[in-house]
């Protein structure tokens, strides 16, 4: 009988499957079937509804905490399906022993973002376990958020769209994985993670032609990537050198064995749009962060895949992240 592994929980290959095969295989229907980071719902207009859960270790971080990160989540991935976060609800499940100084500091965070972004946390629920039941603290949101214009759904994808990422990647992994293990070296790398609401309203409002949009959580740009490659059929070409790492990432990855690519993020993002307003939404996204750029195109081939091109033009295969990635990152 097979069992559970934290493989399944680091969005790689093992994670699509489990969710594809065995959880959408039971709960089945049409909107599911999306796979859209938020379902859209028609209920007198459209809206968008989400849910997450957030289990971060350690639960304190450079550049944010567990609170923040969930607020952050659940309006991104609202945001992602084109939507304007509105309201959020915040279940607690307390380990027995947390400090209340901590739990306050945790709920601030939460309280001053989501004010900052004009969402309201209006509802949720407390549980306590057991000391040794939790880490500290898992906070469950569910978010919801109205349509803006038409929905921004995956299914999109077209070929010849223009592929743009709207800053640095791998930080926020990084910055975890630095927190976790005693590596040599202590950087002044922060996490990446923030609301992306107020970028992704200016891209809808300037009408330039959205297919889709991803944050790149857990499994990277390289999750997102393969997952649009597979979902839409067409072959995905990305130019090495114009992807941002920082070099604090790199040092990480080169010492720990990690594939930037497949390092979490929190506040960047993926997305398509049509050949003909490139340029105007790179200037958007630069605008709030200088990093963004066009780093690919979406081309026609007989199998879905994404190819790495670097300055050479010597290409690989940039593949849908396998293994125990990084658990418990999000």
């Amino acid at each position: 009988m097979q069992e559970i592994l934290l493989s399944h929980g680091g969005g790689g290959e093992e994670m699509n499957s489990l969710i594809n095969e065995t959880i959408f295989g039971i709960f089945d229907n049409e909107i599911l079937r999306e796979a859209n980071d938020a379902a859209i719902l028609e209920m007198n207009g459209k809206l968008a509804f989400t849910t997450d859960s957030f289990v971060v270790t350690p639960i304190f971080f450079r550049g944010g905490d567990i609170g923040k990160i969930a607020v952050c989540g659940t309006a991104n991935d609202l945001s992602m399906v084109g939507a304007n976060p509105m309201y959020i609800s915040c279940s607690l499940i307390i380990e027995e022993g947390l400090k209340i100084e901590e739990l306050k500091e945790i709920l601030t965070s939460m309280h001053d973002i989501a004010s900052k972004n004009g969402i309201k946390i209006v509802c949720g629920d407390t549980k306590v376990v057991e000391k040794g039941k939790c880490d500290k603290i898992f906070i469950n949101t569910s978010g919801i958020g109205k349509i803006i214009l038409k929905p921004i759904e995956t299914k999109n994808l077209k070929p010849k769209a223009k592929i743009l990422l709207s800053g640095d990647i791998g930080r926020h992994g990084a910055v975890i994985l630095e927190a976790r293990d005693d590596i040599g070296f202590k950087s002044s790398l922060q996490s990446d993670c923030k609301c992306l609401k107020n970028v992704v309203l200016a891209l809808i409002e300037a009408n330039i032609g959205i297919q889709c949009m991803r944050d790149a959580t857990r499994g990277g740009l390289s999750a997102v990537l393969n997952e649009w490659a597979n979902f839409s059929k067409n072959e995905i070409l990305i130019y090495e050198e114009d992807i941002k790492i920082k070099d604090e990432v790199m040092g990480i990855c080169e010492l720990l064995g990690f594939e930037a690519y497949e390092l979490a993020n929190e506040g960047t993002f993926v997305l398509a749009v049509d050949e003909k307003n490139e340029k105007k939404a790179l200037e958007i996204l630069k605008s709030f962060d200088e990093n963004a750029a066009c780093i690919g195109e979406v081309t026609k081939a007989k199998k879905p895949r994404v190819i790495l091109q670097n300055a050479y033009k010597s290409q690989r295969f940039l593949e849908l992240p396998k293994g125990e990635l990084l658990p418990r990152i999000c």
